[in-house]
């Protein structure tokens, strides 16, 4: 089933977005294979007591692509991806829109796969880099 949040993008079997933090956050993917994965998030709702965007919020958005284009990776391999690493710097402060994270690979292995995700906001400055490991495992019966 093809979840909302996704702007009806099918994301492969065990990948839907309904009742998820992503969903919850406000993620909306645009564009997923696992050559490249790009989604949205508004700020609004996803900030820290001082009115910016919640670091823990980027990290988020970076696991959730990373995390995505490694389970299209895996799916082949008939194995799903589950997160084992992720680092984040967090460059400039974000107030209020959109952000835009754009996860790119740097390593699609058959036991792991690595992505760096860099996150800009609404006038295409950096606002965070982060990279995620995911480990893949063969996937548990009816996945």
């Amino acid at each position: 089933m093809t979840d909302q949040s996704t702007d009806g993008m099918d994301l492969g079997p065990g990948m839907g977005m309904e009742g998820t933090l992503l969903s919850v956050m406000g993620i909306v993917v645009k564009e997923a294979a696992p050559e490249r994965i790009v989604a949205t998030m508004p700020v609004k709702g996803n900030t820290q007591p001082y009115g910016l965007l919640h670091g823990g919020a980027s990290c988020v958005l970076a696991e959730s692509l990373g995390s995505i284009g490694s389970a299209l990776h895996a799916a082949p391999y008939g194995k799903v991806a589950v997160g084992v690493d992720i680092n984040a710097t967090h460059h400039r402060a974000v107030r209020d829109g959109l952000v835009t994270g754009v996860a790119t690979p740097i390593y699609l292995g058959r036991t792991t796969t690595s992505y760096e995700v860099v996150i800009t906001d609404d006038r295409d400055k950096r606002v965070c880099t982060a990279r995620i490991t995911c480990q893949l495992i063969q996937a548990p019966p009816g996945s």
